[in-house]
């Protein structure tokens, strides 16, 4: 990858992130997997690219303020996303302790 292509890469990880952000905030769950594995795609390409070229000074910082918004939308999706995947824990472990007695109580 050229360093044009990196930056690219980058904004598109960007926008990808922007977008699960939306997804979290209106509760589109199916729409957020799917954009994480989106998001994922486009950081592997990044990984594969084994000896990236050095960026000029205005594109490293162009990357290091696309990290920071990326990094500031992780922050924010986990914040929604985290307590929902609690109560959906809880819910699995409430609905297996259910089932778990009533198998002790219909083996008598």
């Amino acid at each position: 990858m050229n360093s044009l292509q990196i930056i690219t890469t980058y904004e598109a990880i960007q926008a990808t992130t922007g977008k699960m952000l939306l997804a979290a905030q209106n509760g589109e769950w199916d729409k957020l997997i799917t954009l994480e594995q989106e998001c994922r795609h486009l950081t592997e390409q990044l990984m594969q690219n084994k000896s990236e070229p050095e960026l000029g000074e205005k594109l490293q910082q162009r990357k290091v303020k696309i990290i920071h918004q990326v990094l500031e939308d992780d922050s924010k999706i986990r914040t929604i996303t985290e307590p929902w995947m609690e109560k959906l824990n809880d819910m699995l472990n409430t609905t297996g302790r259910k089932r778990d007695l009533q198998k002790a109580y219909q083996s008598d």
